[in-house]
């Protein structure tokens, strides 16, 4: 099997792998305000034809985005390739993921190697950032030292009618590094739906968007 040889065949020990970064004071942890979909897309865009999104339509953004984020989050990756999806112990899926992705703070482009744990019931999914992996083919490959490994959740929230997108992030810093919450702060600042939501709305619902 591909792994990154990390041993984890449950969601929750993905998620006390996150939870003990989370609360390591030296990493550098992001969590966004939770996104009210509809709001924001009442709010901040013009549509061609009426939509109301549901919480079945986040959480098939985020299962389509983390198996294939070529497609949904372009304007971070540039390759992206997944691969060795099966299920756990406890019915979570797992399967590992090879990206070339922009830095989060400046204008490098490197190699990220995460595991994915996706568990359908709480609707929720952690990237976790590995410094290597070996591929279906059985070649080992390496992360770029380009930034920090980071971990990240993303889960659909709310109610079917109103659902909201939860993204969090802990980068695995030595020391807190506020330059990373940048980006973050100004995302938040826009007050836009994040990029792939916008993608998803486009491609897969259907909806031309245009922001305000």
């Amino acid at each position: 099997m591909s792994s990154s040889g990390r041993g984890i065949h449950t969601f929750a020990g993905a998620a006390v792998e996150f939870a003990q970064a989370w609360q390591n004071p030296r990493h550098t942890r992001v969590a966004l305000p939770p996104v009210d979909v509809n709001k924001v897309l009442a709010e901040r865009y013009q549509m061609d034809k009426p939509i109301r999104v549901t919480r079945g339509m986040v959480w098939d953004m985020e299962l389509k985005k983390s198996w294939d984020p070529l497609t949904y989050i372009p304007y971070v990756v540039s390759e992206g390739k997944s691969w060795g999806r099966h299920r756990n112990e406890d019915g979570s899926e797992h399967f590992c993921r090879s990206t070339i992705q922009r830095a989060w703070i400046d204008d490098r482009s490197g190699r990220v190697l995460e595991d994915v744990y996706i568990n359908h019931r709480e609707q929720r999914i952690f990237f976790l950032g590995r410094s290597e992996m070996v591929t279906e083919a059985g070649v080992r490959i390496r992360s770029d030292e380009f930034q920090p490994l980071f971990h990240v959740e993303h889960s659909a929230g709310g109610s079917d009618a109103a659902p909201l997108n939860l993204w969090r992030i802990v980068l695995l810093t030595e020391d807190e590094d506020q330059r990373f919450m940048a980006p973050f702060e100004k995302m938040i600042r826009d007050g836009s739906l994040p990029g792939f939501l916008e993608v998803y709305i486009g491609r897969d619902l259907g909806v031309k968007l245009s922001r305000r």
